[in-house]
Protein backbone atom coordinates (compact mmCIF):
# COMPACT_ATOMS: atom_id res chain seq x y z
CA UNK A 1 0.00 0.00 0.00
CA UNK A 2 1.20 3.21 -0.81
CA UNK A 3 2.40 5.60 2.25
CA UNK A 4 -0.16 8.64 2.87
CA UNK A 5 2.01 11.99 1.64
CA UNK A 6 2.42 14.57 4.38
CA UNK A 7 0.48 17.25 2.68
CA UNK A 8 -2.16 14.64 0.97
CA UNK A 9 -4.35 17.73 0.06
CA UNK A 10 -1.55 19.58 -1.47
CA UNK A 11 -0.56 20.20 -5.25
CA UNK A 12 2.20 21.27 -7.00
CA UNK A 13 1.44 21.51 -10.81
CA UNK A 14 3.31 20.44 -13.23
CA UNK A 15 3.50 22.64 -16.31
CA UNK A 16 5.61 21.87 -19.37
CA UNK A 17 6.57 24.63 -22.43
CA UNK A 18 6.76 24.22 -25.62
CA UNK A 19 5.53 26.12 -28.98
CA UNK A 20 3.53 25.09 -32.34
CA UNK A 21 6.63 25.17 -34.30
CA UNK A 22 7.46 21.77 -34.30
CA UNK A 23 3.88 20.25 -35.22
CA UNK A 24 0.72 18.36 -33.56
CA UNK A 25 2.95 15.24 -32.62
CA UNK A 26 5.51 16.87 -31.33
CA UNK A 27 3.53 18.24 -28.81
CA UNK A 28 2.00 15.22 -27.87
CA UNK A 29 5.10 13.45 -27.06
CA UNK A 30 5.90 16.73 -25.01
CA UNK A 31 2.55 15.96 -23.09
CA UNK A 32 3.28 12.25 -22.38
CA UNK A 33 7.09 12.46 -21.41
CA UNK A 34 5.36 15.26 -19.16
CA UNK A 35 3.28 12.96 -17.82
CA UNK A 36 5.89 10.58 -17.48
CA UNK A 37 8.10 12.80 -14.98
CA UNK A 38 4.78 14.16 -13.14
CA UNK A 39 4.19 10.57 -12.35
CA UNK A 40 7.76 9.66 -11.21
CA UNK A 41 8.06 12.26 -9.11
CA UNK A 42 4.43 12.25 -7.84
CA UNK A 43 5.25 8.48 -6.53
CA UNK A 44 8.67 9.40 -4.98
CA UNK A 45 8.35 9.64 -1.10
CA UNK A 46 10.94 12.28 -0.80
CA UNK A 47 8.61 14.61 -2.20
CA UNK A 48 5.50 15.74 0.72
CA UNK A 49 2.73 16.51 -1.78
CA UNK A 50 0.84 15.46 -4.69
CA UNK A 51 2.65 16.28 -8.26
CA UNK A 52 0.05 17.10 -10.91
CA UNK A 53 0.53 17.11 -14.58
CA UNK A 54 -1.34 20.14 -15.65
CA UNK A 55 -0.95 21.01 -19.00
CA UNK A 56 1.50 21.60 -21.59
CA UNK A 57 1.62 25.26 -22.41
CA UNK A 58 2.05 26.38 -26.00
CA UNK A 59 0.59 30.46 -26.09
CA UNK A 60 0.52 33.35 -24.14
CA UNK A 61 -3.07 32.57 -23.26
CA UNK A 62 -2.95 29.29 -22.24
CA UNK A 63 0.39 30.51 -19.88
CA UNK A 64 -1.37 33.16 -18.23
CA UNK A 65 -4.83 30.39 -17.66
CA UNK A 66 -2.59 28.15 -15.96
CA UNK A 67 -1.08 30.91 -13.48
CA UNK A 68 -3.86 32.35 -12.35
CA UNK A 69 -5.78 28.97 -12.38
CA UNK A 70 -2.84 27.91 -9.60
CA UNK A 71 -3.41 31.39 -7.81
CA UNK A 72 -6.79 30.52 -7.57
CA UNK A 73 -6.89 26.78 -6.31
CA UNK A 74 -6.45 26.77 -2.54
CA UNK A 75 -4.76 23.01 -3.44
CA UNK A 76 -1.99 24.34 -5.12
CA UNK A 77 0.59 25.37 -3.02
CA UNK A 78 3.36 25.89 -6.00
CA UNK A 79 4.38 25.52 -9.83
CA UNK A 80 7.13 23.28 -11.22
CA UNK A 81 8.07 24.94 -15.00
CA UNK A 82 10.13 22.78 -17.43
CA UNK A 83 10.84 23.76 -21.04
CA UNK A 84 11.20 20.47 -22.73
CA UNK A 85 11.47 22.70 -26.12
CA UNK A 86 12.54 25.90 -26.83
CA UNK A 87 9.48 27.94 -25.47
CA UNK A 88 9.75 31.79 -26.79
CA UNK A 89 9.70 33.47 -23.43
CA UNK A 90 7.85 36.48 -24.48
CA UNK A 91 4.92 34.49 -24.05
CA UNK A 92 5.36 34.11 -20.29
CA UNK A 93 5.77 37.80 -19.85
CA UNK A 94 1.93 37.79 -18.86
CA UNK A 95 1.47 34.79 -17.22
CA UNK A 96 4.81 34.84 -14.57
CA UNK A 97 3.62 38.87 -14.10
CA UNK A 98 0.35 37.24 -12.69
CA UNK A 99 1.66 34.74 -10.86
CA UNK A 100 1.24 34.45 -6.82
CA UNK A 101 2.15 31.22 -6.13
CA UNK A 102 6.11 30.58 -5.87
CA UNK A 103 7.69 28.37 -8.69
CA UNK A 104 10.59 26.28 -9.21
CA UNK A 105 12.29 25.76 -12.60
CA UNK A 106 13.29 22.15 -13.51
CA UNK A 107 16.07 22.43 -15.79
CA UNK A 108 15.99 18.62 -17.34
CA UNK A 109 15.55 16.57 -19.47
CA UNK A 110 12.93 13.41 -20.37
CA UNK A 111 15.71 11.04 -21.37
CA UNK A 112 19.09 11.42 -19.08
CA UNK A 113 21.84 10.06 -21.95
CA UNK A 114 22.38 10.89 -25.46
CA UNK A 115 21.26 7.90 -28.46
CA UNK A 116 24.46 8.36 -29.75
CA UNK A 117 23.97 5.81 -32.33
CA UNK A 118 20.65 7.14 -33.62
CA UNK A 119 20.08 10.68 -32.63
CA UNK A 120 18.79 12.86 -35.18
CA UNK A 121 17.34 16.05 -35.95
CA UNK A 122 13.79 15.20 -34.79
CA UNK A 123 15.55 13.88 -31.65
CA UNK A 124 16.76 17.44 -31.46
CA UNK A 125 13.87 19.25 -31.77
CA UNK A 126 12.11 17.49 -29.49
CA UNK A 127 14.61 17.57 -26.69
CA UNK A 128 15.75 21.14 -26.11
CA UNK A 129 15.67 21.95 -22.32
CA UNK A 130 19.45 22.78 -23.12
CA UNK A 131 18.73 26.09 -25.00
CA UNK A 132 14.80 26.26 -24.30
CA UNK A 133 15.19 26.42 -20.57
CA UNK A 134 17.99 29.31 -20.66
CA UNK A 135 15.41 31.02 -22.72
CA UNK A 136 12.84 30.62 -19.61
CA UNK A 137 15.62 31.81 -17.25
CA UNK A 138 16.11 34.56 -19.13
CA UNK A 139 13.29 36.03 -18.80
CA UNK A 140 12.79 35.16 -15.06
CA UNK A 141 15.91 37.21 -14.37
CA UNK A 142 14.52 39.77 -16.71
CA UNK A 143 11.57 39.98 -14.54
CA UNK A 144 13.83 39.41 -10.91
CA UNK A 145 11.45 37.43 -10.01
CA UNK A 146 12.29 35.15 -7.08
CA UNK A 147 12.44 31.27 -7.80
CA UNK A 148 14.46 27.78 -7.44
CA UNK A 149 16.64 25.99 -9.88
CA UNK A 150 16.98 22.78 -10.09
CA UNK A 151 19.14 21.09 -12.64
CA UNK A 152 19.84 17.58 -13.11
CA UNK A 153 18.08 14.18 -14.47
CA UNK A 154 14.55 14.52 -13.13
CA UNK A 155 15.16 10.62 -11.79
CA UNK A 156 18.51 11.18 -10.02
CA UNK A 157 17.56 11.21 -6.31
CA UNK A 158 19.28 14.42 -5.29
CA UNK A 159 17.28 16.26 -7.85
CA UNK A 160 14.26 14.88 -6.40
CA UNK A 161 15.19 16.07 -2.72
CA UNK A 162 15.73 19.17 -3.85
CA UNK A 163 12.47 19.44 -5.28
CA UNK A 164 10.62 18.00 -1.86
CA UNK A 165 12.61 20.19 0.07
CA UNK A 166 11.12 23.46 -1.99
CA UNK A 167 7.99 21.45 -1.68
CA UNK A 168 7.98 21.69 1.80
CA UNK A 169 8.93 25.36 1.50
CA UNK A 170 5.89 25.87 -0.47
CA UNK A 171 3.79 24.27 1.70
CA UNK A 172 4.99 26.31 4.56
CA UNK A 173 4.54 29.04 2.52
CA UNK A 174 0.99 28.57 1.73
CA UNK A 175 0.44 28.35 5.74
CA UNK A 176 1.65 31.70 6.45
CA UNK A 177 -1.04 32.87 3.74
CA UNK A 178 -3.92 32.62 6.40
CA UNK A 179 -1.76 32.31 9.97
CA UNK A 180 -3.51 33.97 12.52
CA UNK A 181 -1.57 34.52 15.77
CA UNK A 182 -3.42 35.51 19.50
CA UNK A 183 -1.54 37.55 21.52
CA UNK A 184 -2.54 37.32 25.32
CA UNK A 185 -0.65 40.15 26.61
CA UNK A 186 2.53 42.65 25.07
CA UNK A 187 5.86 42.38 24.72
CA UNK A 188 7.75 42.18 27.72
CA UNK A 189 8.39 45.69 28.75
CA UNK A 190 11.01 47.46 27.42
CA UNK A 191 12.33 44.77 25.18
CA UNK A 192 13.64 45.88 22.02
CA UNK A 193 13.93 42.73 19.48
CA UNK A 194 10.81 40.79 20.31
CA UNK A 195 9.08 44.13 18.77
CA UNK A 196 8.18 44.63 15.18
CA UNK A 197 5.86 45.96 12.43
CA UNK A 198 3.17 43.63 12.52
CA UNK A 199 1.19 45.71 9.54
CA UNK A 200 4.11 45.20 7.19
CA UNK A 201 3.83 41.48 8.58
CA UNK A 202 0.63 41.26 7.34
CA UNK A 203 1.96 42.81 3.71
CA UNK A 204 5.23 41.06 3.46
CA UNK A 205 4.65 37.87 5.29
CA UNK A 206 0.93 37.58 5.77
CA UNK A 207 0.86 36.83 9.09
CA UNK A 208 -2.48 38.28 10.63
CA UNK A 209 -1.00 39.20 14.64
CA UNK A 210 -4.04 40.73 17.10
CA UNK A 211 -4.50 40.86 20.53
CA UNK A 212 -6.71 39.32 23.00
CA UNK A 213 -7.59 40.20 26.53
CA UNK A 214 -6.45 37.94 29.50
CA UNK A 215 -10.38 37.77 30.42
CA UNK A 216 -11.27 36.47 27.58
CA UNK A 217 -8.93 33.55 27.95
CA UNK A 218 -9.80 32.78 31.28
CA UNK A 219 -13.09 32.70 31.05
CA UNK A 220 -12.43 29.46 28.27
CA UNK A 221 -10.36 28.08 31.57
CA UNK A 222 -13.62 28.34 33.65
CA UNK A 223 -15.62 26.76 31.31
CA UNK A 224 -13.05 23.40 31.45
CA UNK A 225 -15.29 20.56 32.86
CA UNK A 226 -13.91 18.34 35.90
CA UNK A 227 -14.82 15.39 33.16
CA UNK A 228 -12.50 17.05 30.48
CA UNK A 229 -9.52 17.69 33.51
CA UNK A 230 -9.83 14.15 34.09
CA UNK A 231 -9.43 12.68 30.91
CA UNK A 232 -6.40 14.95 30.45
CA UNK A 233 -4.63 13.76 33.53
CA UNK A 234 -5.34 10.00 32.23
CA UNK A 235 -3.37 11.16 29.05
CA UNK A 236 -0.25 13.01 31.15
CA UNK A 237 0.07 9.60 32.52
CA UNK A 238 -0.02 7.36 29.71
CA UNK A 239 2.86 9.78 27.86
CA UNK A 240 4.59 11.18 31.13
CA UNK A 241 6.73 9.84 33.85
CA UNK A 242 4.59 12.04 36.23
CA UNK A 243 6.14 12.28 39.86
CA UNK A 244 4.37 10.82 42.87
CA UNK A 245 3.21 14.56 43.87
CA UNK A 246 1.58 15.43 41.10
CA UNK A 247 -0.53 12.04 41.02
CA UNK A 248 -4.14 11.48 42.43
CA UNK A 249 -3.91 11.76 45.54
CA UNK A 250 -0.23 13.38 45.56
CA UNK A 251 0.31 16.74 47.76
CA UNK A 252 0.59 19.02 44.53
CA UNK A 253 -1.83 16.76 42.36
CA UNK A 254 -4.50 20.37 42.32
CA UNK A 255 -1.61 22.41 40.67
CA UNK A 256 -1.66 19.92 37.83
CA UNK A 257 -5.53 19.83 37.32
CA UNK A 258 -5.32 23.50 37.17
CA UNK A 259 -2.52 23.11 34.38
CA UNK A 260 -4.92 20.62 32.75
CA UNK A 261 -7.58 23.44 33.08
CA UNK A 262 -5.42 26.04 31.45
CA UNK A 263 -4.39 23.49 28.46
CA UNK A 264 -8.24 22.64 27.62
CA UNK A 265 -9.57 26.52 28.05
CA UNK A 266 -6.27 27.51 25.75
CA UNK A 267 -6.89 25.15 23.23
CA UNK A 268 -10.92 25.58 22.66
CA UNK A 269 -9.77 29.43 22.79
CA UNK A 270 -6.99 28.54 19.30
CA UNK A 271 -9.43 26.37 17.84
CA UNK A 272 -12.30 28.54 18.18
CA UNK A 273 -10.49 31.29 16.60
CA UNK A 274 -8.62 29.56 14.15
CA UNK A 275 -5.50 30.39 15.63
CA UNK A 276 -1.88 28.34 14.33
CA UNK A 277 0.41 30.74 16.48
CA UNK A 278 -0.26 32.58 20.04
CA UNK A 279 1.93 34.18 22.49
CA UNK A 280 2.27 35.27 25.96
CA UNK A 281 3.80 36.85 28.69
CA UNK A 282 4.83 37.05 32.23
CA UNK A 283 3.88 39.74 32.99
CA UNK A 284 0.40 39.81 32.01
CA UNK A 285 -1.21 36.82 33.52
CA UNK A 286 -4.41 38.35 35.29
CA UNK A 287 -7.24 35.60 36.33
CA UNK A 288 -4.47 32.95 36.00
CA UNK A 289 -3.22 30.75 38.56
CA UNK A 290 0.05 29.76 36.88
CA UNK A 291 2.07 30.54 33.85
CA UNK A 292 0.52 28.34 31.19
CA UNK A 293 3.48 25.83 31.16
CA UNK A 294 2.81 21.94 30.47
CA UNK A 295 -0.05 23.24 28.37
CA UNK A 296 2.39 25.42 25.36
CA UNK A 297 4.44 22.85 25.65
CA UNK A 298 1.96 20.32 24.35
CA UNK A 299 0.00 22.97 21.75
CA UNK A 300 3.50 23.33 20.55
CA UNK A 301 3.42 19.48 20.07
CA UNK A 302 0.51 19.61 18.32
CA UNK A 303 2.04 22.02 15.52
CA UNK A 304 0.93 25.37 17.05
CA UNK A 305 3.29 28.15 16.82
CA UNK A 306 4.74 29.85 20.14
CA UNK A 307 6.68 32.90 21.41
CA UNK A 308 7.15 33.58 24.66
CA UNK A 309 6.88 36.98 26.40
CA UNK A 310 5.19 38.96 23.33
CA UNK A 311 7.16 37.34 20.75
CA UNK A 312 5.08 36.85 17.63
CA UNK A 313 7.92 36.68 14.65
CA UNK A 314 9.43 33.63 16.70
CA UNK A 315 5.96 32.49 16.90
CA UNK A 316 5.02 32.51 13.11
CA UNK A 317 8.79 31.01 12.94
CA UNK A 318 8.18 27.84 15.03
CA UNK A 319 4.81 27.26 13.16
CA UNK A 320 6.72 27.50 9.62
CA UNK A 321 9.37 24.96 10.80
CA UNK A 322 6.74 22.70 12.31
CA UNK A 323 4.96 22.54 8.92
CA UNK A 324 7.79 22.17 6.92
CA UNK A 325 9.33 19.36 8.95
CA UNK A 326 5.80 17.69 9.09
CA UNK A 327 6.57 14.02 8.96
CA UNK A 328 10.68 14.35 9.01
CA UNK A 329 12.52 12.80 11.50
CA UNK A 330 13.06 15.00 15.06
CA UNK A 331 11.00 18.21 16.62
CA UNK A 332 10.70 21.49 16.72
CA UNK A 333 10.50 24.11 19.47
CA UNK A 334 10.41 27.77 20.79
CA UNK A 335 13.87 28.04 21.95
CA UNK A 336 16.22 30.72 23.94
CA UNK A 337 19.89 31.07 24.42
CA UNK A 338 19.77 31.09 27.94
CA UNK A 339 23.86 30.97 29.10
CA UNK A 340 27.55 29.37 28.20
CA UNK A 341 29.76 26.89 28.85
CA UNK A 342 33.13 28.85 27.71
CA UNK A 343 35.53 25.93 28.14
CA UNK A 344 38.42 26.78 25.69
CA UNK A 345 38.28 22.75 25.05
CA UNK A 346 34.40 22.54 24.20
CA UNK A 347 32.63 25.76 24.33
CA UNK A 348 28.76 25.43 24.17
CA UNK A 349 25.69 27.08 24.75
CA UNK A 350 22.85 25.95 26.79
CA UNK A 351 19.46 26.72 25.49
CA UNK A 352 16.19 26.41 27.39
CA UNK A 353 12.96 28.88 28.58
CA UNK A 354 11.25 28.97 31.93
CA UNK A 355 9.19 26.27 30.29
CA UNK A 356 8.09 26.31 27.43
CA UNK A 357 10.27 24.14 25.16
CA UNK A 358 8.43 21.32 22.51
CA UNK A 359 8.81 17.70 23.69
CA UNK A 360 9.12 16.58 20.11
CA UNK A 361 13.11 17.30 20.42
CA UNK A 362 13.36 15.25 23.34
CA UNK A 363 16.29 12.82 23.93
CA UNK A 364 13.73 9.81 25.90
CA UNK A 365 9.94 10.42 27.63
CA UNK A 366 9.97 13.12 29.58
CA UNK A 367 9.36 13.66 33.39
CA UNK A 368 6.49 16.06 34.36
CA UNK A 369 7.15 17.83 37.57
CA UNK A 370 6.33 20.43 39.79
CA UNK A 371 9.24 23.30 40.84
CA UNK A 372 9.21 26.85 42.18
CA UNK A 373 8.84 29.85 39.22
CA UNK A 374 10.65 33.42 39.89
CA UNK A 375 9.30 35.45 38.47
CA UNK A 376 5.60 36.44 37.59
CA UNK A 377 4.01 36.15 40.95
CA UNK A 378 2.10 33.17 40.13
CA UNK A 379 1.28 29.75 41.69
CA UNK A 380 4.09 27.15 41.03
CA UNK A 381 3.38 25.72 37.12
CA UNK A 382 3.64 21.70 35.98
CA UNK A 383 6.21 21.23 33.16
CA UNK A 384 7.69 18.47 31.28
CA UNK A 385 11.37 17.76 31.85
CA UNK A 386 14.27 16.51 29.23
CA UNK A 387 17.03 16.93 27.28
CA UNK A 388 16.99 17.67 23.64
CA UNK A 389 17.93 14.92 21.64
CA UNK A 390 21.81 14.96 20.09
CA UNK A 391 22.71 15.52 16.31
CA UNK A 392 22.29 18.39 14.16
CA UNK A 393 19.97 21.36 14.29
CA UNK A 394 19.40 25.36 13.23
CA UNK A 395 18.15 27.81 15.55
CA UNK A 396 16.42 30.18 13.05
CA UNK A 397 15.56 33.93 13.81
CA UNK A 398 13.28 36.41 12.04
CA UNK A 399 14.02 40.10 13.11
CA UNK A 400 12.47 43.33 12.05
CA UNK A 401 15.01 45.68 11.01
CA UNK A 402 12.90 48.99 10.32
CA UNK A 403 13.03 48.91 6.27
CA UNK A 404 13.33 45.09 6.06
CA UNK A 405 12.61 41.91 7.68
CA UNK A 406 16.03 39.68 8.07
CA UNK A 407 16.04 35.42 8.43
CA UNK A 408 19.24 34.58 10.08
CA UNK A 409 20.00 30.78 10.97
CA UNK A 410 22.74 29.30 12.67
CA UNK A 411 23.59 25.40 12.21
CA UNK A 412 24.15 23.43 15.42
CA UNK A 413 25.72 20.35 17.11
CA UNK A 414 23.39 19.39 19.74
CA UNK A 415 25.48 17.29 22.06
CA UNK A 416 24.76 15.29 25.51
CA UNK A 417 24.88 17.45 29.21
CA UNK A 418 28.52 17.07 30.26
CA UNK A 419 27.34 15.80 33.36
CA UNK A 420 23.87 15.44 35.01
CA UNK A 421 21.46 18.91 35.54
CA UNK A 422 19.63 17.56 38.64
CA UNK A 423 18.83 21.27 39.70
CA UNK A 424 17.70 22.41 36.65
CA UNK A 425 13.85 21.84 36.56
CA UNK A 426 13.55 22.58 33.15
CA UNK A 427 13.74 21.08 29.25
CA UNK A 428 17.11 21.88 27.66
CA UNK A 429 19.15 21.53 24.53
CA UNK A 430 23.06 22.23 24.89
CA UNK A 431 24.46 22.50 21.69
CA UNK A 432 28.11 23.48 19.84
CA UNK A 433 27.12 26.67 17.59
CA UNK A 434 28.73 25.99 13.95
CA UNK A 435 31.95 27.22 13.40
CA UNK A 436 32.46 27.91 17.00
CA UNK A 437 30.81 29.85 19.40
CA UNK A 438 32.80 32.58 19.68
CA UNK A 439 32.43 33.30 15.69
CA UNK A 440 28.71 32.14 15.56
CA UNK A 441 28.15 34.53 18.61
CA UNK A 442 29.69 37.49 16.72
CA UNK A 443 28.01 36.99 13.87
CA UNK A 444 24.85 36.40 15.10
CA UNK A 445 25.10 39.84 17.52
CA UNK A 446 26.75 41.67 14.07
CA UNK A 447 23.79 40.64 12.54
CA UNK A 448 20.79 41.79 15.10
CA UNK A 449 19.78 38.34 16.06
CA UNK A 450 17.56 37.63 18.82
CA UNK A 451 17.93 36.37 22.06
CA UNK A 452 14.40 33.78 20.75
CA UNK A 453 14.65 31.16 18.14
CA UNK A 454 12.40 28.56 15.99
CA UNK A 455 15.01 25.40 17.02
CA UNK A 456 14.70 22.52 14.32
CA UNK A 457 16.53 19.05 14.53
CA UNK A 458 14.03 18.53 11.26
CA UNK A 459 15.08 20.52 8.91
CA UNK A 460 18.46 22.11 6.87
CA UNK A 461 19.60 25.72 5.72
CA UNK A 462 18.13 25.00 2.03
CA UNK A 463 14.76 24.50 3.80
CA UNK A 464 14.74 28.15 5.69
CA UNK A 465 16.73 29.69 2.49
CA UNK A 466 13.95 28.12 -0.44
CA UNK A 467 10.78 29.80 2.24
CA UNK A 468 12.78 33.42 2.61
CA UNK A 469 13.19 33.02 -1.00
CA UNK A 470 9.14 33.08 -1.44
CA UNK A 471 8.81 35.28 1.17
CA UNK A 472 11.64 37.99 -0.42
CA UNK A 473 12.90 38.64 2.92
CA UNK A 474 16.91 38.39 3.46
CA UNK A 475 18.51 35.37 4.29
CA UNK A 476 21.84 34.99 6.30
CA UNK A 477 23.31 31.84 7.09
CA UNK A 478 26.08 31.03 10.04
CA UNK A 479 27.24 27.64 9.48
CA UNK A 480 30.35 25.51 9.23
CA UNK A 481 32.12 27.80 6.78
CA UNK A 482 31.49 31.36 8.23
CA UNK A 483 34.11 33.89 7.81
CA UNK A 484 33.41 36.62 10.45
CA UNK A 485 35.43 39.23 7.39
CA UNK A 486 33.16 37.46 4.62
CA UNK A 487 30.15 37.91 7.18
CA UNK A 488 30.82 41.62 7.77
CA UNK A 489 30.87 41.92 3.99
CA UNK A 490 27.54 40.07 3.30
CA UNK A 491 25.86 42.66 6.08
CA UNK A 492 26.95 45.30 3.64
CA UNK A 493 26.06 44.09 0.45
CA UNK A 494 22.65 42.60 1.98
CA UNK A 495 21.75 46.57 3.00
CA UNK A 496 22.16 47.44 -0.56
CA UNK A 497 20.71 45.17 -1.82
CA UNK A 498 17.11 44.95 0.90
CA UNK A 499 17.98 48.34 2.79
CA UNK A 500 15.90 50.47 -0.18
Amino acid sequence: MEAMKPYPDKEVWFVAGSQHLYGPEAIQKVARNMQVIASGLDADPQIPCRILAKSVVTTPEAIRRVCLDANNSPACVGLIFWMHTFSPAKMWIAGLRDLIKPFLHLHTQFNRDLPWDSIDMDFMNLHQSAHGDREFGFICARMRLRRKVVVGHWEDPEVRRQIGVWARAAVAWDDAQDLRIARFGDNMREVAVTEGDKVEAQIRLRYSVNGYGLGDLVKKVQDVSDLEVERLIREYEEQYDVVPELRPGGSRHEDLREAARIELGLRAFLEEGGFKAFTDTFENLHGLRQLPGLAVQRLMAEGYGFGAEGDWKTAALVRAVKVMGKGLPGGASFMEDYTYHLDPAGMKVLGAHMLEVCPTIAAGRPSLEIHPLSIGGKEDPPRLVFDAAAGPALNVALLDLGNRFRMLINEVEVVPPDRDLPRLPVARAVWRPLPDLKTAAAAWILAGGPHHTAFTQALSPEYLEDFAEMAGIEFLHIGPHTDLHQFKKELRWNEAAFGS
